[in-house]
């Protein structure tokens, strides 16, 4: 029987791929491996977001605990990161974790303190036709 494994982020949390690149200075000096571990702020590519930040619905009332609960009436106010984001985080409020022999780490929306979103224009040749 063949199986899929997925790795779901939940909350405001976001999976993000370490930069692993980044071990030198603009000057291109080389850092060593101790310097690195004193950075406060660490950077990679956001590979899968979370639903976000729950919210109350006054409208959903939880009878008792263990009724089934209708999942869809949850409603979520949605992060601002997106998958492809290359993000610049808190080194402290990092969680590293291996899923299927990869290096990830997963922070919370809050540690997040710069995104840096690339998206294609169109050029002004491609329009004239």
């Amino acid at each position: 029987m063949k199986t899929k494994r997925e790795l779901i982020i939940v909350g405001d949390r976001v999976l993000i791929e370490p930069d692993e690149k980044v071990d030198k200075t603009g000057a291109g000096l080389f850092l060593p491996p101790t310097v690195k571990e004193k950075d406060k702020i660490m950077c990679g590519r956001i590979v899968k977001v979370g639903p976000g930040y729950p919210v109350n619905d006054p409208s959903v009332i939880l009878e008792e605990p263990w009724k089934q609960r209708n999942t869809e009436a949850i409603k979520y106010i949605p992060l601002q990161a997106q998958e492809g984001d290359y993000a610049f985080f808190l080194k402290d409020a990092s969680l590293e974790i291996e899923f299927e022999e990869k290096k990830y780490l997963i922070v919370p929306h809050s540690a997040l303190v710069a995104l840096i979103r690339t998206q294609l224009l169109e050029d002004e040749d491609d329009r004239r036709f």
